[in-house]
């Protein structure tokens, strides 16, 4: 049996080599156990207390801000509906004068015819005339905007995309909305979670014709409609450059290649629109050119019908890309269509 004399010494050399490195080791971090971390720490708090203080006060200039804005439209409210107020009551006392003269010329007129004579009523035909010129100078009351309450007092850029925002983010949250299947045009392909419509330009031949279905235009319906209350959902549309996304009524027409099933080209439809690099707002033939600077990749629709409103909204941004008031005479569904790729209802 053969071995080098010199390998004990040369693993007790090793040995050592490695203690010494452990050691080492064992310095480095006990040193920064002692030093460093409690240093890092320390920057923590200290970063940590910074942000909220940062947050603090960026949320009270945000809250001072909403009190200066609420205070402001509050006190617009209260001009507006002061001056109603006053138009009325100068309307009021102005009619209550007319109403008093109308009877006394009526009155003075009756007398004549009453009490005096033919001859008599001859002496007296520039004063009937004067009379009778006098009552049709005092015209019939006509319908005026100064007696109105004018809701545009409450209008404020600020509040409707911090209203936006609140509506579409955390605080009311977004609708559960999906496709009717019966409806989508046989040009769109429907995903399985029913919230995604891919265009194709060859027609499906698979879906089945029905009343619901769209045959021409690639349009498609939600399941479900609203006729109450506060509606929110949002669309992601960053891979399209051709989509609209609105409300419409479930008379839509379904079929045939004419405007009435057109979104945005009939009374049943009110859409926000892309088509390349022009974005609108369409209802009834009536289209409204946006100049937006960037091609939205989510487009956030917010549907208020006790204020009869219809906004637009593209959260990335918070910029509210169209507003429209109307009085709506149904129940309204969410409604899409698409010409290019894909958009889908996010959730």
């Amino acid at each position: 049996m053969s071995g080098r004399t010199d390998e004990p010494d040369f693993l007790k050399n090793k040995i050592v080599d490695q203690c010494e490195r452990l050691q080492l080791q064992s310095a480095g971090i006990t040193k920064y156990v002692a030093e460093v971390l409690p240093g890092k720490n320390q920057r923590a708090v200290n970063m940590a207390s910074a942000a909220r203080e940062l947050v603090i006060q960026r949320l009270g200039l945000v809250r001072s801000l909403c009190e200066s804005e609420e205070q402001r439209l509050l006190e617009q409210v209260h001009g507006e509906e002061e001056r109603a107020h006053q138009s009325n009551l100068t309307q009021q006392v102005h009619w209550a004068e007319a109403l008093k003269k109308l009877d006394s010329i009526r009155t003075s007129l009756v007398g004549m015819l009453t009490h005096l004579d033919d001859l008599q009523l001859i002496q007296k035909e520039q004063e009937i005339f004067e009379r009778s010129e006098e009552a049709e100078g005092i015209l019939d009351p006509q319908e005026s905007e100064k007696l109105n309450f004018n809701e545009k007092c409450t209008q404020s850029p600020l509040l409707t995309r911090l209203w936006a925002t609140a509506v579409l983010g955390s605080l009311s949250g977004t609708e559960d909305v999906r496709i009717d299947e019966r409806t989508v045009s046989p040009f769109l392909q429907l995903s399985d979670d029913r919230r995604t419509l891919t265009f194709s330009a060859k027609k499906s031949k698979a879906c089945a014709d029905g009343p619901e279905r769209f045959d021409h235009w690639p349009n498609a319906l939600a399941a479900t409609s609203f006729q109450a209350g506060l509606h929110a959902w949002m669309v992601n549309v960053q891979n399209s450059c051709a989509y609209k996304v609105g409300v419409a009524l479930g008379q839509l027409p379904r079929k045939g290649s004419g405007n009435d099933c057109r979104l945005g080209h009939n009374t049943f439809s009110w859409v926000f629109s892309r088509y390349d690099q022009e974005f609108r707002f369409s209802h009834n033939g009536q289209h409204e050119p946006l100049g937006l600077l960037r091609c939205p990749a989510q487009v956030g629709v917010v549907l208020d019908l006790q204020a009869q409103e219809l906004l637009f909204y593209e959260p990335a941004s918070s910029t509210v890309l169209f507003t429209y008031h109307a009085s709506f005479p149904g129940p309204l569904f969410p409604v899409f269509a698409v010409a290019d790729q894909t958009i889908s209802i996010m959730h």
